[in-house]
């Protein structure tokens, strides 16, 4: 007979299949070296709190937001050790990193990576997650109209760097 503790680790496993590889591009997009840790590490937090999230929708706003801060965290850890030591030579991207990035892509991504972190996350959560400016707000903790600034800003900023002149 299966009880509470069987139910939670079946619904586990399912929101693991299901939002485990969503969450790893995520993490890429925002610039995360490592994302598949990055969203290895969701999990494992929300597994810890897991009781207390029953809704469905609040388990994946859960490991979203957590992605998004652990991604931020990680990036400015990475500067500061980064300014201590010099940078890798040119071709030491990881591997795991380039099948992420499909070649048609490459262009775009390194014109996003090059934007300023915050019209880069805002980007990457209007456009691939297609959150609406209010969430986006609240979960980067700024105003709906400096949202609207950074994406304005940002899509300028591709479009200048992608050569499409509007």
């Amino acid at each position: 007979m299966a009880g509470p503790a069987d139910d939670r680790e079946v619904a586990f496993d399912e929101l693991f299949r299901v939002h485990y590889q969503r969450l790893v591009r995520l993490a890429a997009l925002l610039g995360a070296d490592d994302p598949e840790d990055v969203a290895q590490e969701a999990f494992a937090r929300f597994y810890r709190k897991s009781h207390r999230l029953d809704d469905g929708n609040a388990a994946f706003d859960y490991l979203r937001s957590t992605v998004f801060n652990l991604t931020r965290n990680r990036l400015r850890h990475l500067r500061v050790s980064r300014r201590r030591r010099p940078p890798p030579p040119v071709d030491a991207t990881p591997a795991d990193q380039i099948a992420i990035v499909r070649e048609d892509h490459r262009e775009l991504l390194g014109a996003l990576d090059r934007l300023p972190r915050k019209q880069r996350e805002t980007l990457v959560l209007r456009y691939w997650l297609d959150l609406s400016e209010q969430q986006i707000a609240q979960m980067m903790g700024i105003s709906a109209g400096t949202v609207k600034s950074h994406a304005h800003r940002g899509m300028k900023a591709l479009k200048t760097r992608l050569g499409e002149q509007t």
